[in-house]
């Protein structure tokens, strides 16, 4: 009497000799996910968002030597939200008070921004851009647009409207 497996076997061709009979197929060969292989979408986006900042790293080495990334900061804050009170600058950067003041002093030495009396409140100060600031603040951003124009060069106009799109809601989201 044949076996199952027997029975189940492809017609051999003449002369062959006979293939062993199998009880069950072999199992697929499982091949483990890399150590570091992200498993879900927001893995990956965390890994994504590890090499952003490779690309900040990038794009810091561009500024001028005198002026650090929290000083370009602090120069772009106030640039788009006008002159404010240090404790609002800390909010906007997201850091300690004491970081913030800091990178104020130092962007201040170098004359970048004033540091003026609140007229509301004589204990507080009002940080504004100096001319310098501005000039400076320019050249940064010629740099910074410069290099991506460059590494992006064989983008297309509308896969960067995408990026930017895409960053801004992920940034609107936290």
């Amino acid at each position: 009497m044949a076996t199952e497996a027997q029975t189940l076997q492809a017609p051999q061709a003449r002369g062959a000799a006979p293939a062993p009979a199998s009880h069950a197929p072999a199992p697929a060969p499982q091949t483990p996910p890399a150590p570091h292989a992200p498993t879900t979408r927001y893995e990956e986006l965390a890994r994504q968002l590890t090499g952003i900042g490779a690309v900040k790293r990038d794009l810091a080495r561009l500024l001028p030597p005198d002026c650090p990334p929290g000083s370009a900061a602090v120069l772009t804050l106030l640039d788009r939200h006008g002159e404010v009170r240090l404790s609002r600058l800390a909010d906007l950067m997201a850091i300690d008070i004491s970081v913030t003041s800091r990178h104020v002093a130092y962007v201040a030495d170098r004359g970048w921004i004033t540091r003026d009396i609140d007229p509301g409140d004589g204990r507080c100060r009002i940080l504004r851009l100096t001319p310098a600031g501005h000039a400076l603040l320019a050249e940064v951003g010629a740099r910074y647009t410069g290099a991506l124009e460059k590494a992006l060069a064989d983008w297309s106009p509308h896969d960067i409207d995408v990026l930017n799109t895409l960053l801004t809601r992920l940034r609107s989201s936290f």
